[in-house]
């Protein structure tokens, strides 16, 4: 394949794609040319996107920055890419970059939508940066703070990463609650607590929930103490979710608060933007025992038929990572 073109992963039809070829300009005097070595699926909200279950009513807002097509379909869609430059400024040529772009093997973008990533954190890694940017802004919405019992729900990569993040906080006791008790390892690696639901304990000062299922979100409710905050974190599409709200939830005067990695919460707004909160995550990264959270892994010649098995039957898979190498 030459230069003037390349491969990009589009969803034809709820439930299926193919890589498609298309046209590669060459870029313009603030622009770059990207030549990708490896981009992520962020399993929950791609598996949305795969089988056609976003709501019309979100069609505009739930559009990633470099997507193409229309939902349902055919759409170009994915917000994980991590790459090199090969045409561009010269003080960016042959830096290694992070970039909210789908899955493609090359691609050009302003200049200004690359994030170069810090000498510490490697390539492979780097594809955790979204979802580590997701979990920061929802560890900020829920007003954590020292010694704070938390209960996080949901051990997929959002959970797990927003766990990390707040085991970090001084006098924090963390508890990530999951139904898949293998899961206990990974929590021990990030160095919080585990629990299986029927042994989560309650009381939770603040629960962040994550794993996209009504049951989950019940959960949440029931370990949440007086007056506690349950933060959600998870998108369900259009599916429809019914809760538990008799029963003691207004007499335990609950708050019940949504977090999207949208928009900066307010508390922050004036002195964060965009821009630095992803600087901020990608300097995270730097850790290496987040490496236990990307534990699947295929071509990107693959990916049509690796993104059906993701989106129908998910299986153990925390974080994809796709390789273009």
């Amino acid at each position: 394949m030459g230069r003037n073109e390349t491969l990009a992963f589009w969803v034809t039809a709820p439930g299926r794609g193919e890589l498609r070829r298309e046209a590669l300009p060459a870029p313009g005097a603030l622009q770059a040319s990207v030549r990708t070595l490896y981009s992520g699926v962020s399993r929950g909200t791609e598996a949305i996107v795969f089988n056609g279950r976003v709501p019309a009513s979100e069609y505009a807002r739930m559009r990633a920055p470099f997507q193409s097509g229309q939902f349902p379909a055919p759409v170009k869609y994915g917000y994980i890419n991590v790459g090199e430059i090969e045409q561009g400024p010269h003080e960016l040529l042959g830096r290694t970059v992070f970039c909210l772009h789908p899955h493609q093997q090359r691609y050009v973008v302003p200049c200004e939508a690359l994030y170069v990533l810090p000498e510490s954190v490697p390539a492979a890694r780097a594809v955790l940066a979204a979802n580590l940017e997701t979990a920061l802004n929802a560890v900020w919405d829920s007003g954590a703070g020292p010694g704070d019992r938390i209960s996080v729900i949901g051990a997929g990569s959002v959970g797990c990463l927003v766990a990390w993040l707040a085991g970090q906080i001084p006098g924090c006791n963390v508890e990530l609650v999951d139904t898949n008790a293998g899961r206990a390892r990974i929590a021990q690696v990030l160095g919080v607590r585990f629990a299986e639901p029927g042994a989560a304990t309650p009381e939770a000062d603040l629960v962040l929930h994550a794993s996209g299922s009504a049951q989950g979100l019940t959960l949440a409710l029931r370990l949440a103490a007086f007056e506690a905050t349950v933060v959600e974190l998870s998108w369900y599409g259009d599916q429809q979710v019914q809760l538990p709200l008799g029963e003691s939830f207004h007499a335990r005067r609950l708050t019940l608060k949504s977090s999207q990695v949208g928009a900066i919460g307010a508390a922050r707004r004036a002195n964060w933007n965009l821009r630095r909160r992803m600087e901020l995550a990608l300097a995270l990264l730097a850790d290496p025992r987040l490496d236990v959270l990307i534990n699947s892994e295929s071509g990107f010649l693959e990916l049509p038929q690796t993104m059906a098995r993701i989106a129908r039957t998910p299986g153990d898979v925390i974080m994809h990572r796709v390789t273009y190498l």
